[in-house]
């Protein structure tokens, strides 16, 4: 039976549920995160709740909750699930116009399969561009993704698993799914935060590139400098990191897995392993 934490109390799924005037379903009006849980730790637990609360901060909802009882909430929700090894979303709502809602959900995940890890994926670039900054800024974890869904939508219309999204300028924004690295002449590069969240797997993936000795470049990027990649892979909670094989058509470096991604995935894989917050009050 899983559980999930509404306002202050724990419902079992079936009887969970928020007011159909909650301007979270109303309006996609609220923020959210999304954080992973291994071998009973939870991962950069820290830096997401950080970002959950600038988001909200940002679209103007005050939380009714510390970062503390914040914490405390996704570690009780995880105790109540059994959560060792999971994904976990704590949400930040407007409410209905009073007093915000706050909300954890604790479960398996399955996002990509593992025949998907092993072989890479093939994706494409979509009509569907980021959402202007200009509107609203890519750094908020909003509640409202139907821009990425309608990408995400228009690449498996397409025969693909996953799509490219380009900003308003045409540049390289990221996927559906999280951020984007490139492997350039034994460079690791990826697109300016500009136009794309501040990735909280993608700065670990980075940290422990520069501990190899590769040199890390966040800039503009367009689809030249991804055609002509020698390695390719997508970054985010869910997906972990994903290898990309090809884009539009057009083989990444040799269209097999680069010895980079094969490196740093493994690296990641024991940073998870060995690192987080103890699922522990």
């Amino acid at each position: 039976m899983a559980y999930v934490y509404i306002n202050g109390k724990f419902y079992d799924k079936e009887h969970a549920k928020v007011s159909v005037f909650d301007r979270g379903f109303l309006y996609g009006d609220g923020v959210f995160e999304g954080i992973r849980a291994y071998s009973g730790m939870l991962f950069r637990l820290t830096e997401h709740i950080d970002r959950l609360f600038d988001s909200a901060k940002v679209i103007a909802i005050t939380p009714c909750v510390s970062k503390k009882e914040m914490e405390e909430i996704i570690i009780k929700t995880c105790i109540k699930n059994n959560i060792r090894d999971g994904y976990i979303r704590p949400i930040i709502t407007r409410g209905t116009g009073e007093n915000p809602s706050i909300i954890c959900i604790a479960d398996k995940i399955s996002h990509h399969t593992q025949e998907d890890h092993k072989n890479g994926l093939k994706i494409i670039t979509v009509a569907t561009h980021r959402n202007f900054n200009e509107s609203l800024s890519p750094k908020v974890k909003s509640l409202n993704c139907l821009n990425n869904i309608m990408a995400k939508i228009e690449a498996v219309q397409s025969g693909v698993k996953e799509a490219l999204l380009l900003d308003s300028l045409g540049y390289v924004a990221g996927s559906t799914c999280g951020n984007l690295f490139i492997v350039r002449k034994g460079k690791l590069c990826t697109p300016s935060v500009q136009s794309s969240l501040n990735g909280i797997t993608a700065a670990a993936i980075a940290e422990l590139a520069i501990k190899r000795g590769y040199e890390v470049e966040s800039g503009l990027m367009s689809r030249f400098d991804i055609w002509t990649a020698e390695e390719c892979w997508l970054a985010g909670t869910a997906v972990e990191m994903i290898p990309i094989i090809s884009v539009d058509g057009r083989p990444i470096g040799d269209g097999k897995i680069g010895p980079i991604y094969r490196q740093l995935s493994e690296d990641f894989k024991l940073l998870t392993e060995t690192t987080g917050a103890p699922i522990a009050l």
